[in-house]
């Protein structure tokens, strides 16, 4: 008669599950933290320091006892005061890093448009091509009503029309 034994080793070592599981904890953890938060947590270390040198100083050159527990509750104070704002400080940061950007793609932009229009005054087809585009808006500004946001020809800005269309009609004219 035979008999059959079931044997539950593991396929892995314990170990490596627990190294494998640290790593993993270790990616949540930076995927929690992005640079926003990083930042406006640099920023409150930094000034966290400026005030701890400021109380050494003044510490170091008192004797008294009672400052130093008018020190601890001004303390006490500050960090309450960081942990009330810091939502504050990091909004701050939100919003100065979304306008940073929005300056740079308008900068982007406005040299995209002033290569375009080099090549333009160089290349009689792509003026042939502004010309077409300029033309197609301003019969659409003419015929339908044209809402705040106008639709503009594609690789075409409204600035590059706005500037460019009174030197493309020089040149339309120049050329006629």
């Amino acid at each position: 008669m035979s008999t059959f034994i079931h044997t539950h080793y593991s396929n892995e070592h314990p170990g490596v599950q627990r190294v494998e599981s640290a790593i993993q904890g270790a990616l949540q953890l930076r995927q929690r933290w992005s640079s926003v938060s990083s930042l406006a947590a640099l920023l409150l270390t930094s000034v966290v320091a400026a005030v701890l040198v400021v109380a050494y100083e003044v510490m170091d050159s008192v004797v008294e006892g009672n400052l130093l527990v008018m020190w601890m509750a001004l303390w006490a104070l500050a960090f309450a005061a960081m942990a009330f704002y810091s939502g504050t400080v990091r909004n701050i940061i939100l919003r100065t890093k979304s306008g940073l950007d929005s300056w740079a793609r308008g900068q982007a932009k406005a040299r995209a448009d002033q290569r375009l229009w080099v090549i333009a005054k160089s290349d009689p087809r792509v003026m042939a091509d502004l010309n077409a585009a300029i033309t197609r808006q301003e019969s659409l500004a003419d015929t339908v009503v044209v809402p705040a946001v106008a639709q503009v020809p594609s690789g075409l800005s409204a600035r590059a029309i706005r500037l460019g269309g009174a030197e493309l009609r020089a040149y339309q004219r120049q050329n006629s």
